[in-house]
């Protein structure tokens, strides 16, 4: 592994990882399965895997990186393209580090289109920003109005372990959403600046760490249900003082946005696959194990 000093410069070899993946439904079996794919190394797939009993037509696709996480320079692209009538969830191998940096930044765009009549989960590990870090991320979902999509962040204070919370520089992330037409449906920003700004005050982090973003893009006919079974599961564990949370109704009725702050990855993780639970119930019919790895 490279150290700091050693790294190669922005645009090397090994600098640019970039992913490319097309689903589609095989029409013999009813699979979904990954049509097209290109990788650059550090990422790349492995091959789809299904899991789910009750969703066996569900293509389950983990997206690996050698390097062990993210380094200073490092420019990261992701594309996936849903055909219609698809099923698939994508996750990360593990948590997504981003290491500490002397010069420069990080930075990953992640492209999402997902077709009609597709239903597709994106949950990848959460991000563990090091000392000094600086990380910028850039997503851009386009959901069909007759699709459902749902996808989450979980950003921790890093390596607290090691004795590091809220040492690093900078946390961007950027979601936007747009529908099959390209009308914008919700612009969402996560700038996390700890050295400049107080993580512990009112209206950051409080008396809690651990951030995680929840969107479930999906139609209107099913965002009240959502959103009152949603409300009610975070309740239950505000309760309990692990987390506090809430939701919003996205613009036009085209969704629910679920805010988690938590003192640990896995409290946000156990609502983000609460939200996963409930939409695969409501939408699809269908549980969800919770088993994404081994």
């Amino acid at each position: 592994m490279y150290t700091t000093k050693s790294q190669p410069g922005v645009g090397k070899p090994g600098k640019v990882g970039i992913l490319s993946l097309k689903l589609e439904r095989n029409p013999e079996t009813g699979k979904t399965v990954i049509r097209e794919q290109y990788s650059q190394v550090p990422l790349f797939t492995q091959r789809a895997m299904y899991l789910e009993e009750t969703l066996p037509a569900m293509a389950y696709v983990y997206i690996v990186s050698p390097s062990g996480g993210i380094l200073q320079g490092d420019r990261y692209r992701i594309d996936i393209t849903l055909d219609n009538n698809t099923l698939a969830h994508v996750t990360t191998q593990g948590a997504t580090r981003i290491y500490k940096m002397e010069t420069n930044y990080a930075s990953q765009i992640v492209n999402i289109t997902v077709g009609e009549d597709s239903f597709f989960e994106y949950i990848p590990d959460q991000i563990i920003p090091f000392r000094n870090s600086r990380f910028y991320q850039e997503v851009q979902l386009n959901v069909h109005d007759n699709a459902t999509m749902i996808y989450s962040e979980v950003i921790v204070p890093g390596r607290v372990a090691s004795g590091e919370a809220f040492e690093y520089d900078i946390c961007y992330i950027k979601t936007a959403g747009k529908n099959h037409l390209g009308r914008p449906r919700f612009i969402d920003t996560v700038r996390l600046e700890p050295k400049n700004e107080n993580p512990k005050a009112v209206g950051i982090f409080g008396n809690f760490k651990v951030v995680g973003t929840t969107y479930v893009i999906t139609k209107a006919s099913y965002v009240n249900d959502l959103q009152y079974e949603i409300s009610e599961k975070i309740k239950v564990l505000e309760v309990k003082g692990k987390i506090t949370g809430c939701t919003s109704i996205l613009p036009a009725r085209q969704g629910v946005i679920v805010r988690i702050l938590g003192n640990s990855a896995e409290d946000v993780k156990q609502i983000i696959f609460e939200v996963v639970s409930i939409a695969r119930k409501q939408i699809v019919g269908a549980s969800f194990s919770s088993f994404r790895k081994a």
